[in-house]
């Protein structure tokens, strides 16, 4: 078990719940995280889906930034997002209070995602003239199309989130694994 995540199987779905606070930044901590539940859950069969949730007031807030400028630990956020392409199963991102920069690209990567009617996503970098990472700019067109990816990316500040329900069965489940960690009702 990791130091800032929590796995567990709720009726036949893997929760990875992270929690690192205060924003739930992409460290070295939650990326291996990260990397630990993907890989348990996908090797798992009592797992037939995986859903991502963060507690606390937001989904991740993007990079952590004690990071910048050191040498690079692995696994990298590029190293996580192929298990979760990868995966056998689907996953799902239960989002909610704000997905920014890698954040918001690794619920991109995730094949299902869900939010509270609150929710914001954006990639802010591009306000600073820096181009994202970690395939947002490829994973974001093919989701919302390339006119209201451009857009996005044009330096709109946050945004509402783009939805993809995978059923009304997950759906109702992960209104309820969302409602019962945040105590903030899922759309």
């Amino acid at each position: 078990m990791s130091s800032v995540g929590t796995f567990a199987i709720e009726d036949g779905i893997g929760v990875i719940t992270i929690d690192s606070p205060p924003v739930n930044a992409l460290g070295i901590n939650v990326r291996k995280a990260l990397d630990e539940g993907f890989r348990k859950f996908d090797a798992d069969p009592q797992a037939k889906a995986i859903v991502l949730i963060c507690a606390g007031r937001t989904f991740f807030a993007g990079a952590d930034i004690s990071e910048f400028g050191k040498p690079p630990q692995a696994p990298g956020l590029t190293e996580v997002f192929d298990i979760i392409e990868t995966s056998s199963k689907p996953v799902v991102a239960a989002i909610h209070g704000t997905a920014l920069g890698g954040g918001y690209e690794l619920s991109l990567v995730c094949h299902y995602r869900i939010a509270v009617p609150s929710a914001k996503v954006g990639l802010p970098e591009v306000n600073l003239g820096l181009l994202p990472g970690a395939g947002g700019t490829q994973r974001l067109p093919r989701i919302v199309g390339a006119a209201t990816a451009l857009q996005r990316r044009a330096g709109q500040p946050l945004l509402e989130v783009p939805l993809h329900f995978p059923g009304e069965t997950v759906a109702k489940l992960l209104r309820h694994l969302h409602k019962r960690r945040t105590s903030q009702p899922i759309l």
